[in-house]
């Protein structure tokens, strides 16, 4: 049963910026604040700088455009891990992967001692739900004989005819339509819209049929080839990222119809990078490197601001948590390791704003199968400044999956294919060798200069202090962070048992015929050369 409350919470400096207080306790600082609603709306699979309020022509993206006017556009937000799960539970717990044990691979088991800031927030008054996508895939687990809810209620009833064959049917807007109907009068809520776009698969060609143009592509990124079929998928992405956006400005006008949107914390974000070939289920700029825009009439004073300050996804959960006005020893989480984002929400200036806040932390464990034994290519790197460090702990493993089981760390689509199908005819093997090829123990790339990820620069010598600077912050980083891999441990990411029971020991029942395919890849995409 929630509860309906006010919460007298005393945050320095925070009075200066709520202007809907209803009376103060005395002339000093103190003041009854009222919390407020959370929405939090997150696509599958988009990378940044792919909003349009970036600057990106082929994307439109009025909704996200309008939170990043009326609030704040971020332009280094990273989430730890660039895939769906070990991503979603950074933002839900606020620690990083490689803390979250089972819960730092994809398709996990997600262990019972994490609790999620929404859970927090459902002890503690909030009214909390979400439609289609929370934390997935994997197994959420159970408390007392019932299915944990990680992101609160799911609100999936309502549905529609989409303009793809592969877009949900699911109405998203309607749902939280019917959580805001249900919802207690006079209780503060939080709600997740997880949406499946603009995840794979898509319906090839849709964009052209709904008046997109090849041509509207300024630039096809350099690790892919320049032809029709990449840009034709490319443009099939931005429908479904612009379908997503699309539900999110009918969730603003509900807001706005029932006097909520003023007090209501709006998050537009994606999981992971696009699922494209060496982007998602990677560590590059573009795998982990994602939109983000923040808006809260009553608590944003100085909106349209773009912030450059580096911020993580596990800054999150406890930015929510101390607005919601939970001290932290009583919201039943374990001690997260993101900061609370209040200094920038509250302050008066862009740009940089705290010195504090110049890296983030990457890496990943095992996602998809389709290595022997089920291992992961586990990578830890960090993005500091002009630079991302990557380190590749064992390169001697297939970076996107082993070649005879599909590559399964790449969805299967019209670039995939193109790139494939490129190396078979002998036409270029070069971006074969880009996307899935083994690669360095080390990497080191300019990102104000070579987003794309083209230039190792361990290559040169004259960067080698640039690398081991990073490298050694990094893992000092990593070891007070207690990431077992810093210790000899990293094994047992790969120990940890994968939680869908049909792909277990995928690769051993491939190779002896027990399987023909995986569902999220192409057929053509299983490879027959012998790469050894």
């Amino acid at each position: 049963m929630h509860s309906t409350y006010k919460s007298t919470i005393y945050i320095a400096g925070l009075f200066f910026f709520i202007s809907f207080c209803s009376s103060c306790t005395s002339s000093d600082t103190e003041q009854e604040y009222q919390r407020p609603n959370i929405l939090f709306c997150i696509a599958d699979d988009a990378s940044f700088p792919h909003m349009s309020a970036y600057g990106t022509t082929w994307v439109n993206t009025p909704a996200f455009d309008r939170v990043a006017r009326e609030g704040i556009l971020f332009m280094n937000a990273y989430t730890p891990n660039a895939k769906c799960a070990p991503s979603r539970a950074t933002i839900l717990t606020g620690r990083n992967s490689w803390q979250l044990e089972e819960a730092g691979n994809h398709w996990a088991h997600f262990p019972a001692k994490f609790k999620t800031f929404m859970e927090a927030l459902g002890e503690h008054g909030y009214f909390t739900g979400h439609t289609v996508k929370g934390w997935a895939p994997g197994n959420s687990g159970e408390i007392n004989g019932e299915n944990r809810l990680l992101t609160g209620k799911a609100y999936n009833e309502r549905t529609l005819e989409p303009p793809t064959k592969h877009i949900s049917k699911v109405d998203y807007a309607a749902n939280f339509e019917d959580f805001l109907n249900e919802k207690p009068e006079g209780e503060p809520f939080c709600f997740w819209y997880g949406s499946v776009e603009p995840h794979r698969a898509y319906e090839y060609g849709s964009s052209l049929r709904y008046g997109k143009s090849t041509d509207e592509i300024e630039q096809v990124p350099a690790f892919w080839p320049d032809n029709d079929a990449v840009r034709t998928d490319m443009l099939d992405y931005a429908l479904e990222l612009e379908y997503f956006d699309q539900h999110i400005e009918k969730m603003l006008q509900l807001l706005e119809e029932k006097g909520e949107l003023e007090n209501t914390i709006i998050i537009i974000t994606s999981d992971n990078g696009m699922p494209f070939p060496r982007v998602k289920g990677q560590a590059y700029e573009m795998s982990n490197h994602l939109p983000l825009a923040i808006m809260w009439k009553n608590g944003i004073k100085n909106a349209s601001r773009k912030v450059n300050d580096f911020i993580s996804f596990i800054d999150l959960a406890p930015t929510f948590l101390e607005l919601a006005g939970i001290p932290f020893e009583e919201s039943g989480m374990e001690a997260v390791e993101g900061r609370s984002l209040t200094d920038i929400l509250f302050s008066d200036k862009e740009g940089f704003i705290n010195a504090e806040r110049d890296h983030v932390l990457i890496g990943k464990e095992r996602h998809d199968v389709g290595r022997p034994n089920d291992v992961g290519y586990p990578i830890r790197g960090i993005v500091k400044g002009n630079f991302l460090y990557v380190r590749n702990y064992e390169n001697s493993r297939w970076p996107a999956g082993n070649p005879e089981t599909g590559y399964l760390n790449t969805d299967g689509g019209a670039t995939k294919t193109s790139i494939l199908d490129m190396r078979r005819s002998g036409e270029n093997e070069e971006y074969w060798k880009l996307n899935f090829g083994k690669r360095m123990d080390e990497e080191l790339y300019d990102i104000s200069k070579d987003s794309d990820c083209m230039h190792n620069l361990t290559l040169k010598p004259e960067y080698a202090h640039i690398a081991n600077s990073l490298r050694e912050q990094m893992e000092n980083e990593l070891k007070q962070q207690g990431d077992p891999r810093m210790f000899g441990k990293g094994y047992v990411f790969d120990q940890y048992e994968y939680a869908n029971p049909a792909d277990l020991n995928f690769y051993e029942r491939f190779m002896k015929n027990e399987e023909t395919k995986a569902g999220w890849v192409n057929k053509s995409d299983f490879e027959t050369d012998d790469f050894d």
